[in-house]
């Protein structure tokens, strides 16, 4: 018996050719254009070419033959990765916006952006494999333990685009932090130096023989909510993007480490009000939201996540609102 699938909205504008082959893609085109001819591929039950486009909404025919044709059930590549059907689909529920030239995800915490030795599972691995038609790129990262907006490319020309816009610092990201620790005063910008975890005033105070200097570090920051005299809920403008550069701000800077984060906690504990509502260990770091030129029309757009759901509890808690 056929299957009818329904368009989500994450897959508008897609056309139905590439929609079969993500989910069936070891079928051969030729079969796909004769299931067409055939009518058994239909679109809101109207005969179809093959190379329409999708919209939002849309009732797919799908002929039991093809099933054969699905994504395994594993996925294994030379390096050793590993991933489930379960995990990507898990990931393709974590689209928030998707056309002909970007996917982007609301990355869950604890899943790494990029694929390396000992990473079972990545963004860019698994991306690929539920894109298998498209070159996906990755252009800008997240810590593996931070959640949210997560930009993907899905062709080389949007690539290099995006690429040069976070380099060139015309894209703006916002991110939103709980930090332990009253931060004062409520807003300013911290303009130092980083490298390997260690924060400088000036780009001369490292001299460890190696000849490396400090990379500038640059970060807008607003406290938008406190609690207690012990935690704060802070906005974050990163205007450069070092590694762990929100993390080490927080921690150096601003002397209050954000919450779950034990690399650079220096032992500083939770208060006790907070530790009774904390359900999980994970770092409290969201990457909010992102504003951005689409590469191939140029307008303006902004994305924006869902707060993940191992915060909403403490939030709550606090009374603390998303901006």
């Amino acid at each position: 018996m056929a299957n009818v699938i329904t368009v989500p909205q994450t897959e508008e504008g897609t056309r139905l050719l590439r929609w079969f082959l993500r989910r069936y893609p070891s079928m051969p085109q030729r079969e796909f254009y004769k299931l067409c001819r055939g009518g058994q591929i239909r679109v809101n039950s109207a005969r179809v070419r093959g190379m329409e486009i999708l919209r939002a909404g849309d009732a797919v025919r799908v002929p039991p033959t093809i099933n054969a044709y699905a994504t395994p059930r594993a996925k294994k590549t030379e390096s050793g990765d590993a991933f489930s059907l379960g995990d990507l689909e898990a990931l393709r529920r974590c689209i928030i916006h998707n056309d002909e030239d970007i996917v982007v995800f609301n990355k869950p915490a604890g899943l790494a952006v990029q694929g390396g030795s000992g990473i079972r599972k990545s963004v860019d691995k698994m991306a690929a494999a539920m894109f298998p038609y498209d070159k996906i790129s990755l252009v800008h990262r997240l810590d593996r333990e931070t959640s949210g907006v997560l930009v993907v490319a899905k062709n080389q020309r949007a690539a290099q685009v995006l690429a040069d816009a976070f380099q060139n610092k015309t894209a703006h990201k916002e991110y939103l932090a709980l930090l332990n620790g009253d931060v004062s005063p409520s807003h300013g910008t911290i303009d130092n130096y980083m490298i390997k975890g260690q924060v400088f005033d000036t780009p001369t105070r490292l001299n460890n023989g190696t000849g490396q200097r400090p990379q500038r570090a640059i970060t807008d920051y607003r406290v938008l909510s406190r609690a207690g005299g012990c935690v704060s809920w802070v906005l974050f403008s990163p205007k450069t993007g070092r590694t762990h550069q929100l993390r080490l701000h927080s921690a150096f800077s601003l002397n209050a480490p954000i919450v779950g984060d034990d690399l650079y906690s220096a032992g500083r504990h939770l208060d006790s009000m907070l530790t009774s509502v904390m359900a999980t260990n994970n770092l409290y770091l969201f990457a909010h939201k992102i504003t951005f030129r689409h590469p191939r029309t140029g307008q303006l757009i902004t994305l924006r996540a869902d707060v993940p759901e191992f915060m909403r509890p403490v939030l709550k808690f606090l009374e603390f609102q998303i901006p």
